[in-house]
């Protein structure tokens, strides 16, 4: 057993460090501090520092994880990338960091942050549901609480807030470019974020001259972002300190394999992330629209049919061979007619890349990390292949089981019990869907009124009558005879 040592610079060895040299300055300003950020983004800046210098340090903001904050700050903001597979027993520190800051008391430092000159990037990773979209209006919610708080002047809850108070006194200071960069699982996103963010500005008062700016001065590059981050358990502190002879509180468990694509629009410069092999490309819609069907989508089916079957892992519901059928059913017969792959990549190789990435039982990465917030997750990875297939004259069967799984998971319809792994799960609408469920008569209803009252889905969606119709056999095939049934049924001929 190595003796704990807290984990510093003084701590680690040299071939352990991404970087070797600290950054003075700041030139990043990540919103949303997390576990991916930490593996991803961090992670490729640190090697392209190392390379090649530059001011790129990231000072990273977490909207309510104080914990976490208060970790990184008692070790110097460093902290471990684990690596784990059955080829790697890899451990390194990034170095990155610059400061960090969380909540509502520390919104003045990230403004000024942001106003900085020297910052360059502003990134993201606020998950889908920080974007605050309506699938039904297909633009920014306005209903929802928080974009009313921000828009009446309150102290931000949003990254529209956020972004509007500290462009503001960057034009007001010097008035320097700057981009904003989003690295979270939306289509198009760095387009998305855009509009969203000119149709928040819009609705606020005396903006005319901050939307002049960011139609001129702000650039917003789309980008595909693709690493399995799972959450840090205790034996995870356990391989840190043994690969690293360091304690470390907050190590980031990652799978091996890491991809980033982006489109090159950056107005105020960027670090050479190319030497992390990131890949600068004019196809970025391509791979995103391949990672969110193919990796993403699959992912979901993997964690409600697995959680719903008993699995805690999504190793466990790969394996399971029933699973597995419906998995590889979705993929090639209603996901990949949907998308076009980008140049050079070839559909089978990835796809058995993913089952590959799937079957890593050292990682371990849980059904209910993976299938929490399908609220916000879902309607991109479904909607459009399931319209595409009626388009074609096919019918979505394991898109419908999907959406049927992820219901009978979240709503507990009737007193159904969806087992331990599916209550662990966290949604932002399980309060919504929950309120339909106990208020409708039947199962059948409960579905139909769920795709007309919750507004998640599009009205497009909604309106196809035949998918909902789908999606409301399945839960009642769940309800009754339970998961094993409904796949079945959804894969007969």
């Amino acid at each position: 057993m190595i003796s704990p040592v807290a984990l510093s610079l003084k701590s680690v060895s040299s071939e352990k460090l991404l970087l070797k040299n600290r950054p003075i300055k700041t030139g990043i300003v990540h919103i949303g501090l997390g576990n991916f950020h930490r593996a991803h983004l961090a992670v490729y800046t640190a090697i392209a520092m190392d390379k090649f210098g530059g001011n790129w340090g990231i000072c990273a903001y977490s909207m309510r994880n104080e914990k976490l904050v208060s970790a990184m700050r008692a070790q110097d903001n460093l902290y471990s990338v684990v690596e784990i597979g059955p080829d790697t027993d890899s451990a390194v520190v990034p170095a990155i960091h610059t400061r960090t800051l969380v909540g509502a008391e520390d919104l003045p430092e990230l403004i000024s942050e942001i106003a900085n000159p020297d910052s360059k990037i502003v990134s993201l990773t606020v998950t889908e549901s920080g974007y605050y979209i309506s699938q039904g209006a297909k633009g920014l919610d306005f209903s929802h609480p928080d974009i009313i708080n921000d828009l009446s002047g309150n102290t931000p809850k949003t990254i529209y807030g956020i972004l509007m108070k500290a462009l503001a006194k960057r034009i007001e200071l010097h008035a320097e470019p700057i981009t904003i960069l989003s690295c979270d699982n939306v289509a198009s996103n760095g387009s998305q974020c855009r509009q969203l963010f000119l149709e928040f500005l819009a609705k606020a008062d005396g903006s005319t001259s901050l939307m002049d700016f960011v139609s001129t001065h702000v650039s917003f590059p789309n980008s595909m972002v693709d690493r399995i981050v799972p959450g840090t358990e205790s034996e995870h502190l356990e391989m840190s300190l043994q690969r690293l002879g360091a304690s470390d509180l907050i190590p980031v468990p990652a799978e091996k394999f890491t991809m980033w694509a982006l489109e090159d629009n950056f107005v105020a410069g960027r670090p050479h992330w190319e030497e992390g092999g990131a890949i600068f490309t004019t196809e970025v819609e391509k791979f995103e629209v391949m990672k969110l069907r193919l990796l993403n989508g699959a992912h979901s089916l993997l964690a409600y049919l697995g959680a719903l079957s008993g699995h805690q892992t999504i190793p466990q519901s790969r394996f399971d061979p029933l699973i597995e059928r419906a998995l590889r059913k979705v993929l090639f017969e209603e996901y990949l007619p949907s998308l076009e792959m980008p140049s050079g990549l070839s559909a089978d190789t990835y796809i058995e890349q993913l089952f590959s990435r799937w079957s890593n039982t050292a990682l371990g990465d849980k059904t209910s990390r993976v299938g929490s917030d399908g609220s916000s997750k879902l309607p991109q990875r479904i909607t459009i292949p399931a319209l595409e297939s009626y388009a074609r004259g096919e019918e979505p069967r394991i898109l419908a089981l999907t959406v049927a799984a992820w219901l009978m998971c979240i709503s507990e319809y009737g007193g159904f019990q969806p087992g331990p792994y599916a209550q662990e799960m966290k949604d932002a609408a399980r309060v919504k869907i929950c309120e339909i469920a106990n208020t409708s008569t039947n199962l059948a209803t409960f579905i139909s009124r769920f795709f007309n009252e919750s507004g998640i889905f599009s009205d497009e969606l909604s309106g196809t009558q035949a998918f909902v119709e789908l999606t409301s056999k399945y839960a009642e095939i769940i309800s009754k005879n339970g998961i094993t049934d409904a796949i079945r049924a959804s894969l007969e001929n």
